[in-house]
């Protein structure tokens, strides 16, 4: 029993105590564009992408919110462009943020109705970095300029 009550408190405090894991997909179209997703919490466009599932590796949930959120395929994880964990770079918890550049395909459309309002695809120039949702506005930048982010 007391064995039970020590487990017990450990996972209270790995779920209460720690940053939630995520990734942040840069969804880059045949035509170099890149698709964003409109939430619909804050109305604000941002990278597509989420939380990961226990038991998912990272490849698979950006495949999978990918997919929710866009209802594109990803075809190819091109690089690393980054690890954000700023304890504010999400006004919502504490959450470490791992963003991928992927090759995507399909044909866009919101599968989430829940949290996804609109998807569409932006040219580079026309991305608004300064009014994104989060910190994707500085992961956008970070991979324009070609950067592998630790942040």
């Amino acid at each position: 029993m007391r064995q039970l009550w020590r487990f017990l408190q450990a996972a209270i405090k790995i779920i209460f105590r720690h940053p939630i894991t995520g990734t942040s997909i840069i969804p880059v179209l045949s035509d170099g564009q890149i698709v964003l997703i409109q939430r619909r919490d804050n109305g604000c466009w941002s990278l597509p992408g989420g939380i990961i599932d226990w038991g998912e590796d990272i490849s698979s949930s950006a495949r999978r919110e990918l997919l929710e959120e866009t209802g594109l395929t990803l075809i190819n994880i091109r690089r690393l462009v980054g690890v954000y964990s700023s304890p504010d770079r999400d006004p919502r918890f504490h959450s470490i943020c791992i963003v991928l550049e992927a090759e995507v395909d399909g044909t866009m459309q919101v599968v989430d109705q829940l949290e996804v309002m609109d998807v569409r695809a932006f040219p580079p120039e026309s991305i608004p970095l300064n009014q994104l949702s989060h910190d994707h506005g500085q992961q956008l930048r970070d991979y324009f300029a070609g950067l592998t982010k630790l942040a």
